[in-house]
C-alpha cells in the first residue's frame, strides 16, 4: 500500500508546449486548491486534453513548471496517487472482475470484497465473469472508472469519459463521479455544457492554447468574463480553429 501524500495545491506556472514550433499551449498559469470537480472546457483544439496529459506527467512542458504540492508532475509518487480515464476505454483482455483484481493485487489494496464493492457501484457485479471487451461502450467506461477508483487516487483525471455515450450511461458515470468527488479531486475535460453545470464547482476555460478564464461555477455560467467563453456558451460558431 502506498504511503499517503498530499497532492494539492496544483500549480501550473507559465507553462508552454509546442510541437514543430507550433504553440499548442502558451504561458498558461493556474492554481487549484480545492476538492470536488474542476471542468476543463473550450473549443476543439483549445488544448484541453493536452493540458490533462501534462498534469498527469505523460508529457513535459517545453517551458514553465507544473507542481502538485511542490512535487513535479513527472514525480513517480505524484503519478502513483493519480488515476486517469481516457475517452476511449482501455481494458485488459481479461474478465470484468480480473480487470479490478489486477489493480488491487498490484497496489495491495484489497481482495474480492473490495472488488465486488467497486463492481456493484459501477452496476457491473452481475457481469463480473464476462470478458471485459464484450461489454457495451458505456459498461466498458464504467469499468475503466471503477478500475481507476480501485487505486484509491487522490486525484482522478478524466478526458471526456462520456463522449458518445447514451444518457443512461452518462447518468450512471456522473453518479459515480459525484460520490467520488466527496473524497478526491476530480479534473474533468468535457464538451458537455450541461454536464459541467451538473458536476463542476469551477471551470477552467481554454481558448487557442491560452487560459481565457478560471471561474467558479455560478460566475462562469451566469457572467462569463471572457468573450471566448461567452461565445462558447451561446453556441456561436467559431472558424479558423484546429481540430482535436
Amino acid at each position: 500500500m502506498l504511503e499517503p501524500i498530499e497532492l494539492l495545491p496544483l500549480v501550473v506556472a507559465d507553462v508552454s508546449f509546442s510541437i514543430d514550433r507550433q504553440a499548442l499551449l502558451a504561458n498558461l498559469s493556474l492554481r487549484l486548491n480545492s476538492r470536488g470537480v474542476t471542468a476543463i472546457m473550450g473549443h476543439n483544439g483549445a488544448g484541453k486534453s493536452l493540458l490533462l496529459r501534462l498534469l498527469h506527467g505523460l508529457l513535459s512542458p517545453n517551458s514553465g513548471r507544473i507542481t502538485w504540492n511542490d512535487r513535479t508532475a513527472a514525480d513517480l509518487d505524484t503519478r502513483r496517487h493519480q488515476s486517469m480515464v481516457f475517452q476511449k476505454p482501455v481494458l485488459l483482455r481479461r474478465s470484468v472482475a480480473a480487470n479490478i483484481d489486477y489493480v488491487l493485487k498490484l497496489r495491495k489494496l484489497g481482495g474480492h470484497a473490495e472488488r465486488d464493492r467497486l463492481l456493484r457501484e459501477a452496476d457491473l457485479l452481475a457481469s463480473a465473469k464476462q470478458p471485459a471487451h464484450s461489454l457495451s461502450g458505456g459498461e466498458q467506461q464504467r469499468l475503466c472508472l471503477a478500475r481507476a477508483l480501485a487505486t484509491q487516487p487522490q486525484v482522478l483525471l478524466l478526458d471526456e469519459p462520456c463522449a458518445n455515450l447514451d444518457p443512461g450511461s452518462t447518468a450512471r458515470i456522473e453518479q459515480m463521479l459525484i460520490a467520488a468527488s466527496q473524497h478526491i479531486k476530480i479534473i474533468l475535460v468535457t464538451h458537455d455544457i450541461h454536464q459541467a453545470r451538473r458536476l463542476a464547482e469551477d471551470i477552467v476555460f481554454l481558448d487557442r492554447g491560452q487560459l481565457a478564464e478560471h471561474s467558479q461555477h455560478d460566475s462562469f455560467f451566469d457572467q462569463p468574463a471572457s468573450s471566448a467563453a461567452r461565445a462558447y456558451l451561446s453556441g456561436t460558431l467559431v472558424t479558423d480553429r484546429s481540430t482535436g
